[in-house]
């Protein structure tokens, strides 16, 4: 996105997919994503661009604190090939938070990345199946920190035994018959056993035993019932 070249190093104000509002300085972008520095909470935001809907340079108050950005970002990239790929490859694992959707976001380990979905490892959720084009942002953490204090012997990042698909539908193929939770579980809908999972349609039993079939499209996050 290099429109946004003449905003570098400028404190901006962004609304990305959702409603959601950001302030902070633009200190990097590429063809598919920007980076933004928030002093407030000394955190980098790395934004797929697809998400965002609007961006503008934003006045300083006088009364305002101002937040030097640091000389290095956590995560370092080509300045010439920064991309969502490439951030995603570079954080594998790392400690990461990861914003997709609702009023929380998700902490622990990128383990793996596949074509249009990653792998995370979350010490509240276990093995999560995440689709890329539903990402809002992601924030690196410092290279040894761990999600909640956790020592790596009270918190190993265990792979998943289930073999991995190259694409998301083909991965929730894998997972039928099997009992999931799909975006959190935030409805009763989205918990229950999947009995099918072909042509972008997921098919799922609840506990209910009504049938729900779900647009593999709008599916954002999948992962086991523990």
């Amino acid at each position: 996105m290099n429109e946004f070249s003449n905003l570098m190093g400028k404190n901006i104000e962004i609304e990305i997919s959702g409603g959601n509002f950001y302030s902070g300085i633009l200190v990097d972008s590429g063809l598919d994503i920007i980076v933004l520095y928030v002093g407030r909470t000394g955190s980098f935001l790395y934004i797929p661009s697809v998400h965002i809907q609007r961006i503008k340079e934003s006045k300083i108050e006088e009364n305002s604190t101002y937040y030097e950005q640091p000389s290095e970002k956590p995560l370092e990239t080509d300045p010439h090939a920064i991309s969502f790929r490439r951030l995603l490859t570079n954080a594998k694992g790392r400690f990461v938070e990861v914003y997709i959707t609702g009023n929380k976001s998700m902490h622990g380990y990128l383990t793996s990345i596949m074509n249009d979905y990653f792998v995370f490892y979350s010490p509240v959720y276990k093995t999560m199946y995440i689709s890329m084009n539903h990402v809002k942002w992601l924030i690196p953490y410092p290279e040894n920190a761990a999600p909640y204090s956790l020592s790596n012997q009270t918190f190993p990042v265990n792979s998943t035994k289930i073999p991995l698909a190259r694409s998301f539908d083909e991965q929730c193929k894998k997972l039928e018959n099997q009992l999931v939770v799909i975006d959190g579980g935030n409805s009763s809908e989205k918990i229950g056993l999947l009995q099918e999972a072909v042509n972008k349609c997921l098919t799922l039993i609840t506990a209910e035993r009504e049938t729900v079939f779900r647009n593999l499209e709008h599916v954002k996050t999948i992962y086991l019932a523990n």
